[in-house]
């Protein structure tokens, strides 16, 4: 999954709609009616969250008959968890390093703008 994709990954589940399908599929693959049952929202509004999150690829569906299933799609869950666990990673390295030598900002004086340190 390229950094786009994944940038529309991450702004795709800012939704809370859209998690709650996200966390619905998480359970089981589902069809939109399904969906619709489970959580406060129509139909056609399912279908548009579920569009958006097929578009940022966390999303993937197949079909049964005369319906979609949908379900998590493996490789783009993955991908944003990597990035997380860069993300976690580097703000772990970064505590450490600030633990290991402590910065010196403690014992500097803060000048104001316009002044002279003296």
């Amino acid at each position: 999954m390229d950094a786009d994709r994944t940038a529309g990954a991450w702004n795709a589940l800012g939704d809370p709609s859209r998690r709650a399908i996200v966390e619905c599929l998480a359970e089981r693959p589902r069809a939109v009616g399904e969906l619709a049952e489970a959580l406060p929202i129509s139909r056609p509004a399912v279908s548009q969250h579920l569009r958006v999150l097929k578009d940022a690829g966390l999303v993937a569906e197949r079909v049964a008959g005369t319906r979609r299933i949908y379900r998590l799609n493996p490789a783009g869950v993955a991908a944003l968890r990597d990035q997380l666990d860069t993300f976690w990673n580097r703000a772990l390295a970064g505590y450490q390093d600030a633990v290991a030598s402590p910065d010196d900002t403690e014992h500097s004086t803060v000048v104001e703008p316009g002044q002279e340190k003296s």
